[in-house]
């Protein structure tokens, strides 16, 4: 960088003097240069550090293949509804699995309370048609803390579950509940205003009272899911279900493993390593769990991020 300063030396001025001025002018300059120097070469490292982490999520959450024989463990976790929609979860989980020739069993690793009827039924029809497709890859379900309600339903579908002894299995019935505030409102001298059209049509609305015929019609639909669900568990299960020595295994009821060993709702006491290990003979587990709605919101969020931040290094300035 080259300075040049013009103009007249004021009046009285000695050539030291002058020299005195330029070196002073030359060292702020310098030490300008230094500044700026550091300043790029802090730049250039945390925008190094950047793409170092950028590279190290990606290769992290690479999507090759394993290529060993292995076991697919499938996640199928939380309350079964349309938000966390689990039947699309373990549909697509189950696409990738068959994809690779190295699987050689797959575990549905459960843990939930049940949930959706609706759910729960594409659930189970998805898993028994992958299972036809593929036959000669078992389907298990391990069971956790629990498989109750909507999950067991799902795990009715697998060639064998397997539990814990102290998990919770089970709990075959439909509920439906809400409140009545009649009483309520007419304590506080509250009168309620609704319109229909249709004599049903405010059937469980809490503020409204309900009719013999209305309970009736709740029943009638209860009932029909119920036996739904034990159509399903009944061909899932087969004769392993010890209907005739235990009456109330449809009637809601959860099990221990234990007991649920014995009635037919299990086939054996086990967890993901031991039926990894000891029954499928593939002990490496690989998951396959597909992405829920927030996981790719997350991750699309920290792409974007370092998007930007790449984008950063090639718009400052040198």
């Amino acid at each position: 960088m080259k300075i040049n300063i013009k103009g007249s030396e004021p009046a009285g001025s000695t050539p030291e003097g002058s020299s005195w001025e330029r070196n002073l002018l030359e060292k702020l300059l310098l030490e300008v240069y230094r500044e700026q120097r550091r300043n790029r070469i802090w730049r250039w490292f945390w925008r190094l550090l950047w793409l170092l982490i950028f590279i190290l999520i990606i290769a992290s959450s690479g999507s090759s293949k394993p290529t060993g024989a292995h076991t697919a463990l499938i996640n199928l976790e939380g309350t079964i509804s349309s938000d966390n929609n689990q039947a699309d979860l373990l549909r697509k989980s189950l696409k990738e699995v068959y994809k690779n020739k190295n699987v050689k069993g797959i575990i549905i690793r459960a843990n939930s309370p049940g949930g959706s009827p609706v759910i729960s039924s594409i659930a189970y029809e998805e898993i028994r048609y992958f299972k036809a497709k593929h036959a000669g890859i078992p389907l298990y379900v391990v069971t956790e803390d629990m498989c109750a309600s909507g999950c067991y339903y799902i795990a009715s579908a697998a060639d064998k579950i397997y539990a814990d002894p102290s998990s919770l299995v089970g709990s075959i019935g439909v509920i439906g509940s809400s409140f009545d505030f009649t009483g309520l409102i007419d304590k506080l001298g509250i009168k309620r205003r609704v319109k229909i059209a249709g004599s049903n049509k405010d059937m469980g609305d809490p503020f409204v009272p309900e009719t013999p015929e209305q309970a009736q019609i709740w029943q009638q639909m209860l009932s029909s899911i119920h036996e739904q669900f034990i159509q399903a568990v009944q061909q899932g299960r087969g004769k392993r279900l010890k209907i005739a020595e235990n009456p109330d295994i449809f009637s809601g009821r959860a099990y221990t493993g234990e007991e649920a060993k014995k009635v037919g709702l299990i086939d054996d006491f086990g967890n993901v390593y031991t039926v990894a290990r000891d029954v499928i003979g593939a002990p490496d587990l690989v998951d396959y769990t597909a992405e829920t709605s927030w996981e790719k919101r997350f991750s699309k969020s920290i792409g974007s991020t370092m998007l930007q931040n790449i984008r950063g290094m090639t718009d400052q300035p040198w």
